[in-house]
């Protein structure tokens, strides 16, 4: 906390000497091809310094934050020639300037069915760093999550339909081994009411994969990789609506919209909702409740399995001034409902059970760039989560997949009878300041506070001493980071980071030694550890990249594994951070042949080298899960991407990952002498998986501006072991999976208007991410889309 008010006084301090800043300017404007059609994703750069952008969707631009003076800017787009221009800014001028550029014979436009990005930006960092260009699936009915699943390294397992559990893996590191970061903000006190696989891919302009090590303007402790989702938040007059319907009475909508007069006042919304029953088909087999009589492979429909949640995210603030480029206070409001339908496997089929809840989130954003002096940027932000989140199982029921129930006299439930409600009270502090040295140097530091202050009742339980126990948890990382440029051929990064947290937390104990004594203790625990990594890139030429990085990784015990959920997981306060070497070598090149055919090549070599992972085992009742410090993994894997364009015509990649996660555990409590999962493959993880893709674009049809686009994606799994491979002569196994996708979509008026039409599963097989629970069968869906900006 201390450190939270010394951040306020400053940021106080800040905004009151703000206005001594001096008076910049900023340049904005349009790029258009030579016929006056929009160009989204060109690349506009400030010759001579870092400062960068790409135009959006309707090929608008906006720098900001330009000190008085002359420039040459330099505009280049794949396909087209290169434009420079200079310009002079004055102070206070907001110039604007329109771009129309020439068609080039000797290169071609690349459009991809999963949009990797233009932006050099990212994808010059000397971090193993994948870039999605969100805006290219804009007309899709994918959420968050299953884009990503089509990234080399990522594999996105679900339990189920629309807002299921998942499980996000990233180079073999899974869970919360994995950050989610919007716009830079660590995701950590969200809720359940807005997750990856409930945001719509129309929230994101762009969303970038860190794979192994993350910068450090990121300010988070990932153990494995990060996500970070680039909202854009474009400060001009827009609305991007759409709403999509599809099998298993399925909805969504999306309003993403703003506003931004000359006078610097902004206002920015974002609204989304999905609605699905998830009664699709499965095939289980089935036991009478009344007889017992056995029915096997029976072709039936989930029942209990409905989920929905509705979000709004508003901002309001002013943009362009002296003391602020950015200032912005917003609110985050939304709910969720998910009924659940199984356990862990089929045979546990439920009824009634579900889970809810809610956010209610207040927020502030600041950010100045060449704040004070030139170079020296400045980014600040804080919210505080004050939503509920509640399990309601009580209902003493028992249920199977024919939809019978028994019912039961007394008080039970499904499973575990609770109407557990609680608050996180989750705070988050975040606060980046970079400076531009020279030319070459630059340094940065940034810091991430959080706090957790769990407060829950049961209201069939109200006397209960043990919700009034305290779980309060404060974690910061701090990083300090040094990059180099040289040439823009060569940049290295290096870096430092502090972990540090500190936990209280009630415990249990027997004062008297009696049965059923039970009496509490207040706990108090803390611990500390120092990061480190570098990340260096060369360019051989222009279009071929080296680059390498290495990070001594933490994951701080997450609040759940520490205090547990008072369902199904019990607290460990003595749980340690997990640690990790992280290695990354790779390379991108790209070439031109008979100037009609395009091809981009890409590929990743890794080592993980971890200890002490987390990961469940049984408690001493054998009635709950414990996380523990249990297993050393080693990791050495590689992915890889190959992509292919004709003219402005044809696209198609093919990417494939392998990862040979080992145990690397030599003994293990239950086992004399050497374990015999030493050097195990881990189980219930994918090894091998890919993806493959093609598009087809027919432009001018109907109408000049209209495209019609043809789309194929293909997902491939290989078959793993569910459990070590090492024990019982039954080798159980998750079968290979093969998944087939397509769609069209016909995008009228330069993209105002779109259609859209999926089908998701086309072949109708069975699917699974984990064992025995079914994946949805085929769907079919329907997407409009309207967008139109000023």
């Amino acid at each position: 906390m201390h450190f939270a008010k010394q951040l306020s006084t400053g940021f106080l301090c800040v905004l009151s000497v703000l206005t001594q800043a001096q008076s910049i300017g900023s340049l904005h404007g349009r790029v258009t091809s030579e016929q006056g059609e929009a160009l989204p994703g060109v690349t506009i750069m400030v010759a001579g310094t870092t400062k960068g952008v790409n135009t959006d969707n309707a090929g608008y631009y906006q720098l900001k934050s330009i000190a008085p003076g002359s420039y040459t800017l330099t505009v280049s787009f794949v396909g087209y020639q290169t434009q420079q221009k200079a310009i002079t800014v004055k102070e206070g001028e907001n110039r604007s300037h329109t771009f129309r550029l020439v068609s080039a014979t000797h290169e071609l436009e690349t459009v991809s069915v999963i949009g990797r990005s233009e932006a050099k930006e990212v994808n010059r960092q000397a971090f193993n760093v994948t870039a999605i260009d969100a805006s290219k699936l804009h007309n899709s009915t994918l959420d968050l999550s299953h884009a990503l699943d089509r990234v080399s390294g990522v594999r996105v397992r679900e339990a189920g339909g629309v807002g299921s559990n998942i499980n996000f893996s990233l180079n073999g590191f899974t869970g919360r081994q994995v950050k989610f970061f919007i716009d830079g903000v660590p995701m950590d006190n969200f809720g359940s009411s807005f997750q990856i696989n409930n945001i719509p891919i129309n929230l994101a302009e762009r969303v970038e994969v860190y794979k192994g090590v993350v910068p450090i303007w990121l300010g988070s402790d990932a153990l494995g990789g990060a996500v970070n989702i680039v909202t854009g938040n474009r400060q001009r007059t827009f609305l991007d609506a759409s709403y999509s319907y599809g099998s298993f009475n399925t909805h969504r909508t999306a309003i993403n919209a703003g506003y931004t007069a000359k006078s610097g006042f902004t206002f920015q919304l974002n609204a989304f909702q999905n609605y699905s029953d998830n009664n699709y088909w499965v095939t289980v087999d089935v036991a009478d409740i009344n007889t017992g009589e056995y029915y096997r492979n029976q072709r039936v429909r989930r029942f209990h399995d409905t989920y929905h949640n509705e979000t709004l995210v508003a901002n309001v603030g002013v943009v362009g001034k002296k003391y602020a480029d950015k200032l912005l206070i917003g609110i985050t409001l939304g709910q969720n409902h998910a009924d659940i339908q199984t356990g862990a496997r089929m045979v546990s089929v439920f009824g009634n059970w579900y889970r809810r809840g809610n956010i209610v989130m207040p927020s502030i954003r600041y950010q100045k760039d060449n704040l004070f002096v030139k170079g020296l940027n400045v980014r600040l932000t804080g919210n505080i989560n004050l939503g509920q989140e509640q399990n309601v199982d009580s209902v003493y029921r028992r249920y199977n997949w024919f939809q019978q129930f028994k019912q039961y006299d007394g008080l039970g439930s499904e499973r575990e009878r609770s109407l557990y409600k609680f608050r996180n009270n989750n705070g988050l502090v975040t606060a980046n300041v970079s400076y531009q040295l020279s030319e070459k140097h630059s340094i940065s530091v940034n810091n991430v506070f959080n706090t957790f202050n769990r407060r829950g009742s049961d209201a069939l339980y109200p006397n209960s001493e043990r919700y009034e126990q305290p779980r309060v948890n404060t974690k910061n990382i701090l990083g300090i980071g040094y990059r180099y440029d040289y040439n823009d051929r060569w940049n290295t990064s290096l870096f430092v980071k502090q972990f540090s947290q500190h936990n209280k937390y009630g415990v249990t104990y027997n004062p008297s030694g009696n049965f059923g004594d039970v009496a509490y203790l207040t706990q108090k625990n803390s611990f500390s550890q120092l990061g480190y990594g570098v990340a260096s890139s060369y360019f051989i030429r222009k279009n071929f990249q080296l680059k390498a990085s290495y990070e001594k990784s933490y994951r701080l015990p997450e609040t759940d594994e520490l205090y547990g959920d008072l369902i199904n997981l019990e607290g460990n306060i003595n749980l340690k951070p997990e640690t990790s070497n992280n290695y990354n070598v790779g390379f991108s090149y790209l070439t031109n042949l008979s100037r009609l055919h395009r091809f981009t090549f890409a590929g990743n070599v890794l080592y993980r080298d971890a200890q002490g992972f987390i990961r469940p085992r049984l408690n001493n009742n054998q009635t709950k899960q414990v996380m523990d410090n249990l297993a050393d993994v080693t990791n050495l894997g590689f992915d890889g991407e190959v992509r292919y364009s004709f003219k402005q015509l044809l696209t198609a990649g093919v990417n494939m990952t392998y990862q040979n996660l080992r145990n690397n555990t030599r003994f293990e409590d239950g086992y004399t002498g050497e374990s015999p999962l030493f050097r195990d493959r881990i189980p219930n993880m994918p090894f091998m998986f890919g993806n493959a893709d093609a598009s087809l674009f027919l432009r001018n049809v109907g109408a000049p501006g209209n495209t019609l686009t043809f789309g194929y994606n293909l997902l491939y799994v290989h078959a793993y072991y569910l459990y070590w491979p090492s024990l019982g002569q039954d080798k159980l196994d998750i079968p290979q999976q093969l998944a087939h996708d397509a769609n069209i979509v016909y995008a009228l008026a330069n993209g105002k208007y779109n259609i859209a039409l999926e089908c998701k599963n086309l072949l109708d097989s069975k699917l699974y991410d984990n064992f025995s629970l079914q994946k949805p069968s085929r769907g079919f869906y329907v997407k409009l889309r309207y967008f139109v900006s000023k």
